[in-house]
């Protein structure tokens, strides 16, 4: 039994209209039993981040692998180790989590995509026996994007009957930049399917091989089913 069950919620990509530039939309939960304290593991991951000038301690994946600010004056190697101790806090921290990605250029206009996120996402948790025995859900999320936060919202109050629903500073929560995280790297398992890396992902992941064998085989042990 899960007396309290704590949900961190981002997402990556434009929810509007297909573009060739952004074709991929993706929802990520992160689930984090509270029984589970991960008081230590974040104080060991802070104490790391220090070595690595990171300042407030704030880890964003997508603009790490771009090198975009405020990661810009970082090399390679520094970048790739930022992410990397983020990655080990994840995978020590034995937490499980689930990405909706979707393909744009499958639905005729926002209002068909968002209906099929609050299917899935509806589905999961009811079907997942993993939730089976949940006394409490709090939903954690910056309310980033309207349309998410409706369907959150909904979602919430349908599958959990005890459940909170908090506003976030990204800054102030280590699962919340897990679930940035794992967007990443959904995103990138989905591209490197019909395309090579770009050249900014091959300064961190080197190659498709090294990105499985490095960081997908070891993190899809937590993916919820």
């Amino acid at each position: 039994m899960i007396e309290t069950l704590s949900i961190f919620v981002d997402e990556s990509g434009d929810f509007g209209d297909f573009e060739r530039h952004s074709p991929y939309y993706l929802i990520t939960m992160v689930f984090h039993d509270q029984n589970n304290d991960l008081t230590h593991n974040i104080k060991i991951l802070d104490e790391e981040l220090n070595h690595l000038n990171i300042n407030n301690h704030l880890i964003h994946t997508e603009p790490l692998i771009r090198r975009e600010p405020p990661y810009s004056n970082y090399l390679p190697n520094e970048r790739r180790a930022i992410i990397t101790k983020l990655y080990y806090f994840m995978i020590k921290s034995n937490i499980h989590y689930k990405t909706f990605l979707y393909n744009k250029n499958k639905y005729n206009d926002i209002y068909a995509l968002q209906s099929q996120m609050a299917k899935d996402i509806s589905n999961f948790i009811t079907n997942c026996s993993y939730f089976k025995d949940v006394k409490k859900a709090i939903l954690y999320y910056d309310n980033g994007q309207n349309e998410i936060t409706q369907i959150l919202n909904v979602t919430m109050a349908v599958s959990f009957i005890n459940h909170e629903t908090r506003k976030i500073n990204p800054y102030d929560y280590k699962l919340f930049q897990v679930a940035d995280l794992v967007c990443a790297i959904e995103l990138i398992n989905e591209k490197i399917k019909t395309k090579n890396l770009t050249k900014s992902e091959k300064y961190i992941f080197h190659s498709k091989s090294d990105f499985k064998k490095d960081f997908y085989k070891k993190y899809s042990q937590g993916i919820l089913k």
